[in-house]
């Protein structure tokens, strides 16, 4: 595990170059495998970054018992991809060149040997993942309603054709006819229901061309791809106190939670904050009222900046909110939101004597931050290089997705 942290280390630093040596040598030496890739500049950079936040994931919990089921829900949901044998034996031949390209003085026969050995323990798990049920790679879904809050906010309601499998909490990539070869994951927004409809919730990225068509351009009669359902945000059911904390459009997941809460009623009691840059991004509240005035067991805060005050206000109410509450070590708390804020909000509950096994969250991918020249996402060379300050809100003013 130290070799390959610290040969990682290295790499991280040349981020950039890795992963475009990545590319080129597996387009290079496997010229079948592009078109299963986006054709646009835009989306293979956010393939580009994806592919190091997965890797970086990887590694930061190799010692971890969350992996092996990371990777096998990652195998599944490769399935849509049509990944066979081949496709796991081309990606890590390239993925060990781009490892001693980059790495160094620290790429050693020993680092070679324990990279090797670990790619091998990936794509099994992953195999293991994609073998392992009868689901299909995809399911087709028609689009029945479309709601639009404000320019980049939208929830569209989707009937899959075939049942579609889910529990409250978790997410699914999503692909549409309209933006090829291109996957985006999204959290479904509800508990399952009886005419087997499930909602997205999207909040339209800066030159995020699937958001984009997700929000304003899709309509009823429409049809998209569902990959599988995956994530680990789902109810333990503990009989201990529940705190749910959501930012963004991360409402989603945590409107799936507790949908299923108000279904099945717990013994203890749930706190709910739902942050929010401005009071109009706030777009479920009535449905949030309505269940704090039939739930007795349920509190709920909204945290958004004050009238007319800037966004980051919103950040320190939530700050001193959570810090307002006490028995946090009896809580088992859900977070979800842009990663960020998610890392954040766990450090300071943690601070405040929650017990970290007890704060429960998914690092759903992302489409990038906007950070970088010219308004694209910020390449992980750069993020390395050059790493932002910590906000969760998204720099751009445009409201986060999940």
């Amino acid at each position: 595990m130290r070799i390959l942290k610290s040969s990682f280390a290295v790499v991280e630093r040349r981020a950039e170059h890795a992963v475009k040596f990545f590319y080129s040598h597996l387009f290079w030496h496997n010229p079948g495998i592009r078109e299963l890739f986006p054709a646009s500049f835009e989306d293979m950079e956010r393939q580009r970054d994806r592919l190091f936040a997965a890797l970086t994931h990887v590694v930061a919990e190799l010692e971890s018992e969350a992996l092996l089921p990371y990777l096998r829900d990652l195998g599944r949901d490769h399935r849509k991809f049509l990944a066979g044998p081949e496709h796991y034996a081309a990606v890590g031949t390239s993925l060990i060149a781009a490892l001693a390209e980059t790495s160094g003085n620290a790429w050693t026969p020993q680092a070679e040997k324990a990279w090797t050995e670990a790619y091998q323990m990936i794509s099994d798990a992953m195999a293991e993942g994609a073998d392992a049920g009868e689901d299909p790679p995809w399911w087709d879904a028609e689009v029945v309603r479309h709601l639009q809050y404000g320019q980049d906010i939208g929830v569209v309601t989707l009937k899959p054709l075939l049942p579609f499998p889910y529990l409250p909490g978790q997410y699914a990539s999503v692909s549409s006819e309209r933006v090829p070869t291109t996957w985006r994951t999204y959290s479904l927004g509800n508990a399952p229901r009886p005419d087997g409809t499930v909602d997205l919730h999207v909040s339209r990225i800066e030159d995020g061309r699937l958001s984009t068509a997700l929000v304003r351009d899709t309509r009823p009669g429409h049809m998209l791809r569902l990959g599988a359902a995956g994530g680990q945000l789902v109810l333990r059911r503990e009989d201990r106190p529940v705190s749910l904390i959501a930012a963004g459009t991360g409402w989603a997941p945590v409107r799936a939670l507790l949908e299923e809460l108000v279904e099945h009623p717990p013994d203890q009691d749930v706190r709910l904050f739902v942050v929010a840059r401005d009071s109009a991004y706030l777009y479920d509240r009535p449905l949030i009222d309505a269940y704090a005035e039939a739930c007795a067991w349920l509190g709920v805060t909204y945290i958004t900046p004050a009238p007319g005050q800037h966004r980051n206000q919103a950040t320190d109410r939530l700050a001193t909110a959570l810090s307002n509450r006490a028995l946090w070590p009896d809580q088992d708390v859900y977070l979800s939101g842009p990663a960020p804020f998610i890392e954040e909000t766990a450090y300071l509950l943690e601070e405040l004597g929650a017990r970290p096994g007890r704060i429960f969250h998914d690092t759903v991918p992302g489409a990038g931050r906007g950070n970088g020249p010219g308004g694209r996402p910020l390449g992980f060379g750069e993020w390395f290089l050059n790493r932002p300050a910590p906000h969760w809100h998204n720099p751009s003013g445009r409201a986060p997705r999940p």
